[in-house]
């Protein structure tokens, strides 16, 4: 067995659907570095309770014991140097800060009023009840008056990507010639909403964010 193990948030049909979570299971995979995979639900906080969070990701990477996406990366990309790097350089570096701004601030809130009331079923029953709790109470609206709303929402999400698109058609990748850690945050957000939508939310199989998503899956051969 493995001495690395990641915990990852899990739907009740088995889905693993979280945008961090993602992110480290592709920065894994850069890192050619394998793991088990551990199921985790919102509500079991008491089996991530060792690790000081309430929250995944979770790293156990033998004795070690690291959480928060960007921690994680940060300390992959520290303990196994020899592996490819997830930052590449000083300028990426500058690059990732943005793209993780971005994609917290403007693309997360774009794809959670779609993907809030489709995910509410899909949880456990003691899932349901947090996640209605703890949303409800974050975005000041109901799970049903985001239901009502879903034509503006993808509308708006729709809008969110036209950046990414433009980029994506002049360049295979975020990070350049090869996907790297500004990608998998990207990625890891729009796995969440294709996840987890009940409505298709790319235009096609040749629309340039479908095409990037495809060959960064095909890159690490996930």
């Amino acid at each position: 067995m493995t001495k690395r193990q990641l915990y990852e948030l899990e739907s009740a049909d088995g889905t693993r659907f979280s945008p961090y979570c993602w992110r480290i299971k592709l920065a894994l995979a850069h890192k050619n570095l394998s793991y088990e995979s551990v199921p985790w639900h919102f509500t079991d906080k008491e089996a991530i309770a060792f690790s000081g969070q309430s929250k995944v990701p979770v790293l156990v990477d033998g004795g070690i014991v690291v959480a928060d996406s960007q921690v994680i990366a940060e300390y992959l990309e520290a303990a196994y140097p020899n592996e490819a790097s997830l930052f590449n350089d000083s300028t990426s570096r500058g690059l990732i800060h943005f793209v993780k701004s971005w994609t917290e601030s403007v693309l997360h809130p774009a794809i959670a009023p779609i993907v809030l009331p489709d995910t509410l079923p899909r949880l456990t029953q003691e899932d349901q009840v947090y996640f209605r709790r703890t949303r409800e109470a974050y975005y000041q609206h109901s799970i049903e008056e985001f239901a009502t709303r879903r034509e503006a929402a993808l509308f708006g999400f729709s809008a969110a990507l036209t950046p990414l698109r433009g980029m994506l058609k002049v360049q295979k990748f975020i990070s350049g010639t090869a996907p790297a850690y500004a990608d998998h945050i990207v990625f890891g957000a729009l796995k969440w909403a294709v996840q987890m939508s009940s409505t298709p939310l790319l235009q096609a199989d040749d629309d340039a964010i479908a095409v990037w998503m495809a060959s960064v899956l095909a890159t690490y051969d996930l």
